[in-house]
């Protein structure tokens, strides 16, 4: 029989409803002996610099990490680093932390930890502590990182020798971001200044520094950065992990180059010296001073051992018709790569500052890697996403003088400047009444002076390799291989599932059944967005990372320029919906389209300081124009998994910045322009979900359940599992409690909030139904805390929500005595009626799941020629009208209802 098409589901479904829910719970009592490790994209690399990654353990079955042993495919021991990440209520390990060396040879094609015996690092790293310095050393090489000053490594040595030195952060700026805006651009030009360094991990496997300041130009200090250095065993690299904050002036500041930048002393002749980039899929190799294709033959002892990258023979040992000339050849000091956009670079060289530069070749999308030195030694650096976050840039300079100078440009000097400013005027919307007219016509919630951009930041990734010579063209691209796409090694879904974390999923269903046909659907979806991030280039150094929220049929266009319609910035919880489906297949591509949404939406879309910290910015055309600015977005629920799959400290870091994100609730009303409105013109998803908060007492805010609360309840939650500390659990069944003790409970929507005692006080008097109260996580960190606390009120009352919020429309006139209003979204929260099934064990309630889920926005039986027809390449957008919220709910409602109730019911 196939199962292709909505209709046949829909006959099943009416047909005949089964008594049997899936089972419910799994064995969290027995450890598992064993854990067995994948490779993320199906193959070990060329080149692995060491892994980093968490495990989950089901509760009550792993208290001790030091046990805990690590051995390749052969049974061979591998040394391992382990640390806790999280714990479950009892005290044991929720999620550990582990840091696996680098590789001597090629990496192991597996690696299972358990209770093995543990080896010992060949050369384990170590950490000194000097009242001026830090010197940690991993092998042969000691990397020096001084506690004041602009350079974050003061150098590198090995054997006596100094291989880089001096690397520290630049930043440019220009008055004005082009000529054509002054008559006069002046520059100016920064560096980093250390504020505080801390070692946050100390070996053997892996050491972790961490070294937080600011740039400077000796008269302002801007532009905070964190950075952290990861050292690791066997590895000749420090994995650079930079973070900074715009706190500029938007109108004053145009940044004109964010980068940094090394110095590497050079000894050799300068026929001697060599300069490498990565480029789609080879290695640019030259010399500074070339000895091929001359005029004069040099032989080929030469020739050969310089293209190879070996020291030449001695001059005395060149032709007579070649050795006295050798400084007649022209040597190329200064080489750039740059990357504008992400479908071309290109590569031009000069001799020096003064002369003009030459091209040396053109490409499509380079690999983010360049090297300069010599056989005596030299260094490489590598950043992360170089093409995918344009415009980048490599630069080697001075590479004929004593030491050369290697960097790498976050933002690229030779692009237009960054531009901060609003893309928009005011356009008479001075007032609330005149924004909620915008907002009626472009879904903008505009307020001049709300779409700032100060306070955003952006996470990159880089690599800085310490060489003892200059390294063979192959492993310069297995380098490359290894920046453009970092290799993991992840739990495997089974074992993930079997752990019993994050809440409702399960293992994807195969066969020709109903589950299958979903299972489809979802794949669908998911390859329309991750191949509309190509066809439509969402990228850019801000963009990266975000993808579009509706779509225009008439353009054959995202509506990137239209208000509240372009960039999602998490609406509807698309980040959750990734990384469901990710958890669930182990696939490659989605897991790098969540990292990439996790990097994006916890930076960009949310602020880091000033008075809305903590807080992020609802969807629009720029990542912080909309002037709603609320905790849905900053969410810790959209940061939590990929921090517990990889151990990321720095999303770890935005987590814990949002334990009292509620705080900046005290002076940024969300709910402001409510009573300028009238309530039957608001549009769904607008500013109708929250309510007025004048009149409230100090240290008394107005929160709303879903959007606001629950966020909170995330990142209380994540605390309270990274540390153990009971307050943060006392804080939210203090907050349960007193929902459960509200006149109306969770139908009220939100009440007044005490921000000292962590209850709502007053309010919840009168029902208030949102749809987006139920859209951004709720339902599924409830999964992971309700069995975690004794809440049993609460339990019950967010039962009864769950349950009646798609009730039919008589039932629920006959219960409540009005009709149902702000009940959006039924197809999203048919998984709050399967929750509530699956808990109550009501078969009746499984059935209304299925027909809330197949009568919704989204149907069943979209097909490959739909999402690929050759017409429109987004045809399945104009088919369907596709929003990026439609899809994101409908996909974790498919994963969440298969996973509770199961498909039987659809046989």
């Amino acid at each position: 029989m196939s199962w292709s098409r909505r209709s046949v589901l829909r006959a099943s479904l009416i047909a005949g409803a089964a008594t049997t829910l899936p089972r419910i719970g799994w064995a969290a009592t027995a450890p598992l002996p064993s854990t067995d490790l994948q490779w993320l994209d199906g193959a070990a690399p060329k080149w692995d610099g060491g892994q980093s990654f968490g495990v989950p353990w089901p509760r009550g079955a792993m208290r001790h990490v030091e046990r805990i042993g690590a051995a390749d495919q052969d049974g061979l021991a591998v040394p391992v680093q382990s640390w806790p990440l999280g714990y479950w209520p009892d005290g044991s390990i929720k999620w550990s932390g582990h840091a696996l060396p680098a590789a001597a040879g090629p990496a192991p094609r597996a690696v299972r930890l358990g209770s093995t015996k543990s080896a010992a690092p060949a050369g384990p790293v170590s950490v000194e502590e000097n009242s001026d310095a830090i010197v940690v050393r991993v092998g042969p090489t000691s990397w020096r990182l001084p506690r004041t000053g602009a350079a974050l490594i003061a150098s590198a040595e090995r054997g006596g020798k100094v291989l880089l030195e001096g690397v520290h952060l630049i930043a440019q700026t220009r008055s004005a971001p082009s000529d054509e805006e002054a008559a006069q651009v002046s520059t100016r030009h920064f560096e980093s200044r250390i504020e505080k360094i801390a070692i946050e991990q100390r070996g053997p496997v892996r050491a972790v520094v961490k070294i937080d300041g600011t740039h400077s130009d000796g008269q302002r200090q801007w532009l905070p950065f964190s950075v952290r250095l990861y050292f690791t065993s066997g590895s000749d690299a420090v994995r650079i992990v930079h973070s900074f904050i715009w706190d500029g002036d938007a109108d004053h500041d145009f940044l004109s180059g964010l980068g940094i930048r090394a110095q590497v002393p050079l000894r050799a002749p300068l026929h001697d010296r060599h300069v490498r980039f990565a480029t789609d899929d080879g290695i640019f190799a030259e010399a500074v001073r070339p000895l091929t294709g001359l005029r004069r033959n040099p032989g080929e002892a030469f020739r050969a051992a310089q293209i190879a990258g070996r020291a030449t023979p001695a001059v005395e040992q060149l032709p007579a018709a070649v050795k006295p000339l050798l400084d007649r050849i022209p040597a190329w000091g200064d080489f750039r790569l740059a990357q504008p956009n992400s479908d071309g670079f290109v590569l031009t060289k000069r001799t020096r500052l003064g002369r003009a530069p030459i091209q040396s070749i053109e490409g499509h999308r380079a690999r983010g890697l360049a090297y300069v030195g010599s056989p005596d030694g030299g260094a490489a650096i590598g950043l992360a996403n170089f093409w995918q976050r344009h415009p980048a840039q490599l630069d080697v300079t001075g590479a004929v003088d004593d030491a050369a100078g290697l960097t790498a440009w976050l933002w690229s000097p030779d692009a237009p400047a960054m531009d901060m400013r609003s893309y928009r005027d005011v356009l008479g919307m001075e007032t609330y009444a005149a924004q909620n007219q915008g907002l009626d016509i472009t879904y903008e919630d505009y307020e001049p002076g709300w779409d700032a951009a100060k306070g955003v930041a952006r996470t990159n990734e880089l690599w800085l390799w310490a060489l003892a010579a200059t390294p063979e063209n192959a492993q310069l691209d297995a380098f490359a291989s290894h920046v453009a796409q970092p290799p993991r090694l992840q739990v495997r879904p089974e074992r993930l599932h079997a752990a019993g974390v994050f809440g409702s999923w399960a293992l994807p269903q195969q066969g020709d059944g109903p589950a299958a046909v979903i299972e489809r659907q979802n794949d669908l979806l998911l390859a329309q967005y991750r191949d509309e991030i190509e066809r439509r280039h969402w990228y850019g150094f801000w963009n990266h990372g975000d993808v579009m929220h509706s779509y225009d049929a008439d353009r054959h266009q995202w509506r990137y320029d239209i208000g509240g319609y372009a960039w999602d910035n998490s609406e509807l919880s698309t980040d959750l919906w990734l990384w469901y489906s990710y958890l669930r297949s182990g696939r490659a591509d989605i897991f790098r389209m969540a990292e990439a949404m996790t990097r994006h939406t916890g930076e960009v879309d949310v602020y880091h300081l000033g008075p809305w910290a903590g807080l992020g910015t609802r969807h629009g055309v720029q990542h912080w124009s909309d002037s709603s600015k609320q905790p849905r977005v900053s969410n810790a629920t959209y940061r939590r998994i990929y921090y517990y799959l990889t151990g990321d400290e720095r999303v770890g870091d935005l987590m814990r910045a949002l334990v009292r994100s509620e705080y900046a609730l005290e002076h940024v009303n969300i709910g402001r322009k409510v009573s300028e409105r009238a309530p039957e013109s608001l549009p769904p998803g607008g500013v109708s979900a929250v309510v007025k908060a004048e009149g409230l007492p100090a240290g008394v805010i107005q929160l709303q359940f879903g959007t606001s609360w629950n966020a909170c309840v995330a990142a209380w939650y994540t605390e309270w599992e990274r540390t153990g500390d009971r307050r943060w659990r006392d804080r939210i069944v203090a907050g349960m409690e007193s929902i459960a003790a509200l006149p109306k409970q969770w139908w009220a929507g939100g009440a007044s909030f005490e921000l000292a005692t962590g209850r709502f006080i007053s309010g919840g008097d009168t029902i208030s139904v949102s749809h987006l109260n139920g859209a951004f996580g709720v339902v599924e960190i409830m999964a992971e805390l309700l069995p975690l606390v004794d809440a049993p009120g609460y339990r019950k009352a967010w039962l009864d929500y769950c349950a009646w919020y798609n009730a039919p429309d008589a039932d629920w006139l006959r219960r409540f005595g009005e009709p149902a209003r702000g009940h959006g979204l039924r197809q999203g929260h048919s998984r709050f009626t399967a929750y509530a099934a699956r808990e109550l064990k009501d078969a009746a309630l499984a059935k209304r799941a299925w027909q809330e889920f197949l009568g919704g926005e989204m149907k069943l039986g979209l097909s490959v020629k739909e999402i690929t027809g050759e017409a429109v390449p987004s045809s399945v957008v104009e088919v369907q009208n596709l929003s990026t919220n439609t899809a994101a709910q409908w996909g974790l409602a498919a994963i969440e209802n298969l996973a509770l109730i199961g498909d039987a019911q659809l046989r």
